[in-house]
């Protein structure tokens, strides 16, 4: 059995934890929290219409392949700017990353994506279609974040396994090809 490590990543309200709670073969544990006044003025609710909870601490869980002979660990990050602390404790021993992303909000993710090309962990991007944002070909992402050729750019809807399990495939194939490159 290989056990790998995948991290989860992105902004707020982007859609890490619905990931999560998609893919995982378990009952995922999730640190949800209601917002609270406590939050406004702290946290950019811009962009995120109705929503109520948000991350403070991880997601994780757990999804095997290939008769379960790979097992995928998934910690998800909390997202707001006041939680990243807690990041480099989550990516310790991860062999890769997926950053999710969300269109309509791409400014959002640059910490994430640059918070694994500082660190040369092996991420894909992630665009969770949202229902009833423009859909912008993987290109265009690409070429807007300004990431490097060997970075892929998928598309994935958060709330469906089998559009997750595609994303998760990528990156294992991009952690495969990094180590290789290493190796």
């Amino acid at each position: 059995m290989i056990p790998l490590k995948i991290l989860v990543a992105g902004g707020f309200g982007v859609g890490k934890t619905t990931m999560v709670q998609a893919v995982s073969e378990l009952r995922p544990m999730s640190t949800e929290a209601p917002l609270t006044v406590a939050s406004l003025g702290v946290d950019d609710l811009r962009g995120v219409g109705g929503k109520t909870e948000t991350t403070v601490a991880l997601d994780f869980g757990r999804i095997s392949f290939l008769d379960e002979n790979l097992l995928l660990y998934l910690w998800g990050t909390p997202g707001q700017e006041r939680f990243w602390f807690m990041w480099d404790e989550l990516a310790a021993g991860a062999v890769g990353a997926a950053v999710v992303v969300d269109t309509s909000r791409l400014e959002d993710c640059f910490p994430a994506v640059d918070y694994f090309q500082d660190r040369a962990l092996p991420f894909v991007v992630a665009m969770n279609e949202f229902d009833g944002t423009y859909r912008y070909t993987s290109e265009a992402v690409h070429d807007a974040l300004g990431l490097s050729p060997d970075v892929p750019v998928v598309t994935c809807d958060a709330r469906r396994a089998n559009s997750v399990k595609q994303v998760l495939i990528a990156v294992v194939a991009q952690a495969a090809r990094a180590q290789a490159v290493i190796l």
